[in-house]
């Protein structure tokens, strides 16, 4: 296992580096031949890979300032869809250049030259002052879309995500709990940006969905209870009538899992760490499963889903909060009518969300059947990383539960 991490972490800075050093020829190299206006362009792009780490350091506290790292990180994305749009320019380069190699069929054919075989190759293409420019325009178009996507995300990831309503069949819901309803918040990553404002905002989206109860499936948190508790405090504010239940996330066991678990309760969560609660009164209730962090168990943690179901009838109808949506056929085989999990973010943005589908599939985002339990894997209420939202908006989701 730590020579696989290793392997892993090597080939990501190889694959990192590769991806600086094509922005540093694309967006300095190649637009201008002043050696001054490169060594300031090259300070400008270190300054930005290095600001994070800085503003810890500078914090002193361990969290840095909010406005700055919000400034940084989106930074960081618009480089990310200049990227994107620079490899674009690349791809289509390469593409026409290749098509432009190949001889005409059609004057190999014949044997007699067509007019574009004879028209001779244009001069200025191979001026440097004409590359230049054409660079220049190519830097200028990609900043250009990419500064239209950015501004997109970070309106997206920064606006209190909009209710996704979910209508589920549970089976064993007893008639008296028809149409009751479970409000899930997952991976809100309460830390530098996220704070008061998206916080109370939040709750605000949350309570106008009513709920009967309020799931929160992981990934609260990216920092410690002495630095984030007087921002996650203002999730007490949260309203329904069975209270606020949570499961731990990768994030969290980052940012001091068992701290947090002690810490929690005094915010009204009741956590529940590889064991059931009952919701509803004798005769009209469900088993409501909560498991440690599957991935946690590689940090010391424990997902153990025969500890949490110990003792439950598996004819009662049951809903199991777990952060990462796995470990799918062993739920199954339990019967437990309802899965809720997060962590996927749905991708976040281009091109995390073709990966996640990749990696994912059917589990990245959204409803879907596994065996003989539902799974909703939540798009998240947060980000992680860049500040930004394309392609996968952030949600609220509201669960109602029907009789089946």
């Amino acid at each position: 296992m730590p020579w696989a991490r290793i392997l892993l972490a090597l080939t990501t800075l190889v694959l990192f580096g590769a991806l600086n050093w094509f922005l540093f020829k694309r967006l300095v190299m190649d637009i201008t031949s002043n050696a001054w206006v490169k060594r300031g362009l090259a300070l400008l792009l270190l300054a930005t890979y290095g600001a994070v780490p800085l503003l810890r350091w500078w914090s002193g506290n361990g969290q840095p300032p909010s406005t700055a790292t919000l400034i940084v990180l989106a930074f960081w994305g618009l480089l990310l869809n200049v990227l994107l749009v620079l490899v674009a320019f690349e791809s289509v380069r390469w593409f026409l250049a290749r098509r432009a190699a190949k001889p005409d069929p059609s004057s190999v054919a014949s044997g007699v030259p067509t007019l574009a075989s004879l028209t001779p190759p244009v001069p200025a293409l191979d001026d440097p002052d004409r590359r230049r420019f054409l660079a220049r325009v190519g830097a200028a178009t990609a900043f250009g879309v990419g500064g239209g996507l950015t501004t997109f995300g970070v309106y997206k990831a920064l606006t209190p995500p909009e209710i996704t309503e979910v209508p589920i069949k549970l089976p064993g819901l007893p008639r008296a709990l028809d149409g009751f309803t479970i409000v899930q918040l997952s991976d809100i990553h309460v830390g530098a940006v996220i704070q008061e404002r998206f916080l109370d905002a939040l709750v605000t989206e949350a309570n106008r969905a009513k709920p009967d109860l309020v799931a929160i499936t992981g990934d609260l948190v990216d920092g410690s209870p002495q630095v984030l508790g007087r921002y996650v405090a203002r999730l007490r504010n949260l309203s329904s009538r069975h209270g606020t239940f949570f499961c731990s996330g990768n994030h969290d066991y980052y940012s001091g899992w068992d701290r947090w678990a002690k810490a929690l309760p005094d915010f009204g969560f009741t956590v529940l760490r590889n064991r059931f609660v009952t919701i509803g009164e004798a005769g009209a209730s469900f088993d409501l499963i909560g498991v440690e962090d599957y991935g946690g168990r590689f940090g010391g943690g424990e997902y153990d889903l025969e500890a949490a179901t110990a003792g439950r009838d598996p004819d009662r109808a049951s809903v199991l909060l777990a952060h990462q949506p796995s470990n799918l056929e062993a739920v199954s085989e339990k019967r437990i009518g309802l899965q809720l999990s997060g962590h996927t973010h749905g991708g976040q943005l281009f091109p995390g969300t073709l990966i996640g589908a990749l990696i994912w599939q059917e589990r990245n985002t959204g409803l879907s059947k596994q065996g003989h339990s539902w799974l909703y894997t939540s798009r998240g209420c947060g980000f992680v990383g860049p500040p930004m939202r394309v392609g996968a908006p952030p949600e609220v989701v509201k669960l109602v539960l029907t009789a089946g």
